[in-house]
């Protein structure tokens, strides 16, 4: 029997992911908050999030819970605030970085994996010494909205083809 290629590898996955937090930031420096549902606007952002703007590649970010409790583990603490993590979606159940080159749906929005989420230096500040590089490759991914539609906690994360 041949092995599959790389291709098919890359578009097989054991489950689809789920939306576990919904959060938008207002206004910069802000902590986000968590809101059961949002618009998401395409080629802009997600309605009332300060990054709404046109163009760019993050209009919105995920960071998978599964790298939150990894994050928690580095830092010796038994938990990690997501919201002190700065991120729009925390997923579940899907390896976001597999989604590299690839769209996916989540609730009525469909976006485009654009690239990763580098922690930024305000992980020292929200997570205390060490913070920044506990983040170094489990901040998530960057996503631009090609699809305008809601998206809401509970959501499915489906690829497409």
């Amino acid at each position: 029997m041949i092995g599959k290629s790389i291709q098919e590898l890359t578009s097989q996955f054991a489950q689809g992911g789920t939306a576990q937090l919904v959060t938008i930031r207002q206004e910069r420096k802000q902590l986000p908050v968590s809101i059961e549902e949002v618009q998401a606007l395409a080629e802009i952002g997600l309605e009332g999030d300060h990054y709404a703007s046109k163009g760019g590649k993050r209009q919105v970010t995920l960071i998978a819970q599964e790298h939150i409790n990894a994050v928690a583990s580095i830092l010796g603490v038994e938990s990690v605030d997501p919201l002190l993590l700065r991120r729009n979606i925390v997923t579940s159940g899907i390896n976001l970085h597999a989604l590299k080159d690839k769209s996916f749906q989540i609730g009525e929005a469909i976006l485009e994996y654009t690239g990763e989420c580098h922690p930024c230096s305000r992980m020292e500040e929200n997570l205390g010494t060490g913070g920044y590089n506990a983040m170094r490759g489990h901040g998530g991914i960057t996503c631009r909205i090609v699809q305008s539609g809601r998206i809401a906690t509970g959501d499915k994360i489906i690829t497409l083809p």
